[in-house]
């Protein structure tokens, strides 16, 4: 059975300076694609340059006069991120959409970031993190609208407070769902201060449902040498359109919080088919995880400490 098409309009936003992670492929390829279609000048941020400059000619080849432009980043390395911010900073060009997209899932075994966090909690949470810390004035500059991608697996597990890192045990799952749900955590908290700050930035969140995207194939840098049992399985549900989504719908939900007018500071959306596992975007009721005003709170604080970075107004 093939997929009923799904679809949103994303509105004009020519001359926009837009910036998404996680750009290279998958979904942050696809909500790239439309963001420049649509008109705006994206910053694609890469860990491989050659990986980005294949989905560069992509992008190329289906919207010729795209405005797109590879820049270096590791999410993994607070060095690289804070090098990512003073180069945008110094072009001093607002930033009108931020997408924080990236994201690394399930390695076997524990690693590390260059920092030395645990590399799910590291990259997924506190590189985002630091990242809108470097770039907070251009977001302010820009009025910006701030997504970030959770999953599905915030929904479960929970913050391991008194091991952050995962050091005296460690759990893929369990380490990937705590790194989902700080990073929701922060999400809702940025638009909290923001508007107690008068800082003009919206943020919200977005989850793509369940896709066959790269998270879970063969990841040899991660220790992962073949796909999971679970990535075939969903592999072999989205060609046959049941329950899960594909990677273009996958990615509707994070573009309609982005871009959207309905969209909402504060919102979370994802798709609206059964168990939210594929089909339109819409809003959705917030996990319960994320609904503690005061571990946000105590999550920015320590990611604050952990990372180095400030923003106003603390």
């Amino acid at each position: 059975m093939p997929h009923r098409s799904i679809d949103i309009t994303v509105p004009d936003v020519s001359g926009e300076r837009a910036l998404v992670t996680g750009a290279s492929d998958g979904i942050g390829l696809g909500i790239v694609m439309r963001l420049a279609a649509a008109g705006a000048e994206v910053i694609m941020p890469v860990r491989n340059r050659r990986k980005g400059e294949a989905a560069l000619a992509r992008i190329k080849q289906v919207t010729p006069a795209a405005n797109v432009t590879l820049r270096d980043l590791d999410l993994s390395s607070l060095g690289s991120v804070a090098a990512l911010g003073e180069t945008l900073r110094r072009e001093g060009r607002p930033i009108r959409v931020l997408i924080n997209n990236a994201g690394v899932m399930t390695p076997p075994e524990r690693q590390t970031t260059a920092d030395g966090f645990e590399l799910q909690f590291g990259t997924n949470h506190l590189g985002h993190f630091a990242l809108v810390a470097q770039l907070f004035p251009l977001l302010r500059a820009g009025h910006a609208r701030v997504t970030s991608q959770i999953s599905v697996a915030a929904n479960q597990g929970a913050v391991n407070w008194d091991d952050l890192n995962w050091e005296r045990s460690y759990a893929g799952m369990n380490a990937y769902s705590q790194s989902k749900i700080a990073f929701g955590l922060f999400g809702l908290e940025l638009d909290r201060r923001s508007r107690a700050g008068g800082w003009g930035i919206t943020s919200n969140l977005s989850h793509p449902g369940v896709a066959p995207t790269s998270l879970l194939a063969a990841r040899p840098e991660l220790g992962r040498t073949d796909a999971t049992g679970g990535r075939r399985l969903i592999g072999a549900l989205s060609e046959r359109g049941i329950l899960v989504g594909t990677v273009e719908s996958a990615g509707l939900p994070a573009l309609y919080a982005a871009t959207s007018p309905d969209a909402r500071g504060g919102g979370f959306y994802g798709p609206r088919g059964l168990g939210h596992m594929g089909g339109a975007p819409g809003e959705q009721r917030l996990y319960s995880r994320l609904r503690s005003v005061e571990d946000a709170r105590r999550m920015w604080q320590v990611s604050e400490e952990l990372t180095g970075v400030r923003f106003p107004n603390d």
